[in-house]
């Protein structure tokens, strides 16, 4: 079992939990009250209210984001949790429709993210935070299933992708895509983050 992989899983699963929770509960405060001032409107910025007022917050079907999140991640969670106590073992099949569910859910927070850089060029603390939740659940989930072989990669491959995950080096993959992600931000906003 990889429990590394399913700890990262459970951790990231309720971190973005958490987020989905608190944006719909500002999603209600919002809908009650207009002009209300979130807790995680920030500056000009970092805010959440004008992220969600955008057409792009109710892009899937007209329902808001955050309840995606809320149907999404307790599903994440249970599966790390039946692994890591329950001693569940998935099958192949499982685990690729795992991969590729959480491969959508974290492009659709990728577009979410880039068009709040630069079409609304506002940002989500919260949304951002799931961002980078769904950017670990999907590197655990392949590590998972690469670590498994789910995609069949033929033997001479399957080597060298077994010895790639040995070194670590997906980790540092990983963290140079986050470290490439708080550049761009930068970039577009420099100093007004902390105005």
């Amino acid at each position: 079992m990889h429990k590394k992989s399913f700890w990262v899983l459970l951790v990231f699963a309720t971190v973005a939990l958490i987020a989905a929770f608190v944006l719909s509960l500002e999603k209600i405060h919002l809908l009650q009250e207009p002009d209300a001032i979130l807790s995680c409107s920030l500056n000009v910025v970092l805010n959440c209210s004008t992220v969600m007022q955008s057409w792009q917050s109710t892009a899937f079907f007209g329902i808001p984001n955050m309840y995606i999140g809320l149907m999404a991640f307790p599903v994440l969670i249970t599966v790390a949790v039946a692994a890591l106590w329950g001693g569940a073992r998935y099958s192949r099949n499982f685990l690729r429709t795992m991969t590729v569910g959480v491969f959508l859910g974290t492009v659709f927070a990728y577009w979410l993210f880039f068009s709040s850089l630069y079409d609304i060029r506002v940002l989500c603390p919260w949304c951002l935070v799931v961002t980078v939740s769904c950017t670990l659940m999907f590197a655990a989930t392949l590590h998972i299933g690469l670590k498994e072989n789910i995609w069949n990669i033929k033997k001479k491959t399957n080597a060298v992708v077994q010895n790639f995950l040995k070194s670590g080096y997906h980790q540092l993959v990983v963290a140079a895509w986050l470290v490439l992600m708080v550049a761009l931000v930068f970039m577009q906003f420099g100093a007004a983050l902390f105005a």
